[in-house]
C-alpha cells in the first residue's frame, strides 16, 4: 500500500489523457463552487498528492449509497476514485472475504495510523450488538477501532449523517448516526437517500485538494448543501405565480406546475439536486414528476406524510385529543376558502402569490 503510484502514473496507465484529466479537474471546480482561477490548483494537488488509504464501512445500509457511488460520471469509479485512493476495505467491492477482509483493514489502519480517511454508509444499532456485525465484529466496536487511528471520517448517505431509515419510529434497532459516537474527529455528512454520485465523489475530492470543505451547522459541505431544492427548482416560476398541481394527473402536473400542494419538502430541504441532477446530469426527482422527499433533511422519515402539503398538519392524529382534530380540519377549510380568495384577488389585481403568503394568511385568521 505504501509504494502506490501518484495519480499521473495511474491515469497513463489507464489510457486517461491529460486533456481528459484537465476537463474533469474544471468540471470538478465549478461543481466545489471555486472560480476557474482555482483550476490549476486543484489539478496540481490531484497530481501530487499521495493516494491516500480509504476503509470503507456499510453498517444498517441498503447498499444504495455504494450503488450510485459507482454510477458516478465525473470522475467515474474505475477510472479516478479508484486510481486517486487507495481503497483497502469495502466488503461490497473487495475481492476478498472473511479473515483476508480483515487482515487488509487491520494493515491499512496499522501501516497508515492517523492519516487514513474512512467513509461509513449505514446507521449504527445500540441496542443490541447481533443486530447488524461483520465478521463476528458489532457494528459499534468496528466503528470505534476504526475510527481511533482516522484522519477524518465522511458519513455517506442519510443512514450515517443521521440515523436514517433504521433510525425511524419506533426505531427497533436503537440506530444513531456516526457523529452520536465519535466525537473527536472530523466528520463530513453527506447526506441523501442516496447522495448524488458527483456530490460524494466531489466532496472526496475536495478532501485530497483542500482538506475538509467548509460545512454548514449540520456537517455538510456547504458548496453542496447551502441553499435549498426549492430556490434553484425549475418548476419555482409557477410557485411563485401561485399555480399548484392539485394531483399527479391533472392538467397542472402535465404543464409542470409547482407540487407544493402534493408535498413537495423542496422549500425545507437543502440539496444541488436541481442543478447537478442525476444519472449524468439528467433529471431528478422533481424533473420527473414527483415531489421531493426531503431525504437530505434529519428525520425526514418521521415528518408527516410525503404527500402532505408543508402547511397541513403532519403527524400521529392518534396522539392528540378529538376535539384538536376537528379544529384543524376547521382551520383547514377556512385557510382554503382564504387560499382561494386571496388567489383569485391577486390574478385580477395582476399580482404574484405563493404559498408562503396564504400559509401566512391562514395563521392569522
Amino acid at each position: 500500500m505504501s509504494s502506490s503510484p501518484l495519480l499521473p502514473k495511474m491515469m497513463k496507465a489507464h489510457g486517461v489523457s491529460r486533456r481528459s484529466f484537465l476537463k474533469y479537474c474544471a468540471s470538478l471546480t465549478s461543481l466545489m463552487a471555486l472560480p476557474p482561477a482555482m483550476v490549476p490548483r486543484v489539478a496540481h494537488a490531484l497530481e501530487t498528492a499521495p493516494r491516500p488509504s480509504v476503509i470503507w464501512l456499510s453498517f444498517q445500509e441498503c447498499t444504495g449509497c455504494t450503488e450510485a457511488i459507482t454510477r458516478s460520471s465525473a470522475p467515474s469509479l474505475e477510472e479516478l476514485i479508484f486510481d486517486s485512493i487507495s481503497l483497502d476495505y469495502h466488503h461490497t467491492l473487495q475481492a476478498a472475504s472473511g479473515d483476508a477482509a480483515e487482515h487488509a483493514r487491520e494493515a491499512a489502519m496499522k501501516e497508515h495510523h492517523g492519516k487514513y480517511l474512512v467513509i461509513v454508509d449505514g446507521s449504527i444499532p445500540m441496542d443490541e450488538p447481533g443486530f447488524s456485525a461483520i465478521a463476528g465484529i458489532s457494528n459499534l466496536d468496528m466503528l470505534k477501532e476504526t475510527a481511533e487511528g482516522a484522519a477524518a471520517i465522511v458519513s455517506v448517505g442519510t443512514c450515517a449523517a443521521y440515523g436514517g431509515l433504521p433510525q425511524a419510529n419506533p426505531n427497533p434497532t436503537g440506530a444513531v448516526a456516526v457523529s452520536d459516537i465519535i466525537t473527536d474527529k472530523p466528520i463530513i455528512n453527506v447526506p441523501g437517500c442516496p447522495p448524488i454520485p458527483m456530490v460524494m465523489t466531489a466532496v472526496l475530492a475536495h478532501y485530497l485538494t483542500f482538506g475538509i470543505p467548509d460545512l454548514d451547522e449540520l456537517g455538510r459541505p456547504k458548496a453542496f448543501f447551502a441553499e435549498s431544492i426549492h430556490d434553484r427548482c425549475y418548476r419555482r416560476p409557477f410557485y411563485d405565480k401561485g399555480l399548484f398541481a392539485e394531483s399527479f394527473d391533472d392538467e397542472g402536473a402535465r404543464a409542470g406546475w409547482c407540487l407544493y400542494k402534493l408535498g413537495c419538502k423542496g422549500p425545507t430541504t437543502k440539496s444541488v439536486c436541481a442543478t447537478v441532477k442525476w444519472n449524468d446530469g439528467t433529471s431528478f426527482p422533481i424533473e420527473a414528476g414527483h415531489g421531493c422527499l426531503g431525504c437530505t433533511e434529519p428525520d425526514f422519515w418521521d415528518n408527516g406524510g410525503f404527500y402532505k402539503p408543508l402547511s397541513a398538519p403532519a403527524g400521529d392524529y392518534r396522539r392528540v385529543g378529538q376535539a384538536a382534530i376537528v379544529a384543524g380540519v376547521a382551520a383547514g377549510a377556512g385557510g382554503a376558502y382564504l387560499a382561494r380568495k386571496n388567489k383569485a384577488e391577486a390574478l385580477a389585481n395582476h399580482e404574484t402569490v405563493d404559498a408562503f403568503t396564504l400559509e401566512k394568511e391562514e395563521k392569522e385568521s
